[in-house]
């Protein structure tokens, strides 16, 4: 597809949805945010004719249910239908999807580092919401992209990030607790927009985004405390014990190194 285009961001608004808005905006694309008060995500017809309407490039499909709307089962319509829908009607018109789930395929007692051949295990919940969809996509549009994502990290809090949980642990309860037995799949979001940008050029399948090559979470949390000027207190743990990362040198992810230079 063309360098520059046109994209459909469904939520736009979240942390991840953020950050690929303004790097799609800042690199030429015309980018339209969906409003699903306006275009109802349960609604195929409606859908159809929006894409029809817009008639984009590219759908990045990076909504999940977060706020009621007193649909009925909620989080499995939003989670898994409207991925699924939405990647059937992009296939029937030729847009590229690209659609994210998450690292919690996988469960606490999977055994990492992840890579596209890690079979994934979760049975309930979101990560299982998530691993039907991916599944559900790729049936239905075998050039769509799929592309796990790990923890992400921002640089405030104001959005479901990193800096978000350790701004509520201080006020929660006065410390941050990392495990040294930790090794979270986790990217900074910037980083993950540039990936899923760049997935539109001739990529399909499965994808997988961290940036986590070898560092615990102690030792992430301590580094970004460092570049966050020692605003939190940050207490070494061992309780946690797991290796979350995703390999997948495809994905072309850099390093966390890159943006915290003290990692050691």
């Amino acid at each position: 597809m063309a360098e520059h285009g046109k994209a459909i961001v469904t939520g736009a608004s979240g942390a991840v949805g953020s950050a690929l808005t303004d790097y799609l905006t800042a690199t030429g694309w015309e980018v339209v945010a969906w409003d699903r008060t306006a275009v109802s995500p349960t609604d195929p017809v409606d859908m159809e004719s929006y894409l029809q309407f817009e008639f984009p490039d590219a759908l990045f499909h990076l909504a999940i249910a977060t706020q009621p709307t007193g649909l009925s089962n909620e989080s499995w319509a939003i989670n898994v239908e409207w991925s699924e829908t939405l990647a059937r009607l992009s296939r029937q018109q030729g847009i590229q999807f690209v659609f994210t789930s998450s690292v919690m395929v996988f469960t606490d007692d999977a055994r990492g580092p992840f890579t596209v051949a890690s079979a994934a295990d979760a049975t309930e919940g979101y990560g299982y919401e998530k691993r039907v969809a991916e599944e559900r996509v790729l049936a239905v549009n075998p050039r769509a992209v799929v592309a796990r994502l790990g923890w992400q990290i921002g640089d405030a809090p104001g959005s479901n990030n990193m800096i978000d949980f350790f701004e509520q642990q201080m006020a929660e309860h006065g410390q941050i607790r990392a495990s040294r037995r930790w090794y979270p799949a986790t990217s900074f979001v910037q980083d993950t927009a540039v990936a899923l940008t760049r997935l539109t050029d001739n990529g399909r399948g499965l994808f997988l985004l961290d940036s986590n090559k070898q560092w615990t979470f102690y030792e992430i949390a301590t580094a970004l405390n460092e570049k966050h000027g020692n605003r939190w207190q940050i207490v070494p743990t061992d309780d946690f014990v797991y290796d979350q990362r995703m390999i997948d040198e495809r994905a072309r992810m850099p390093s966390l190194q890159d943006r915290l230079p003290t990692l050691p």
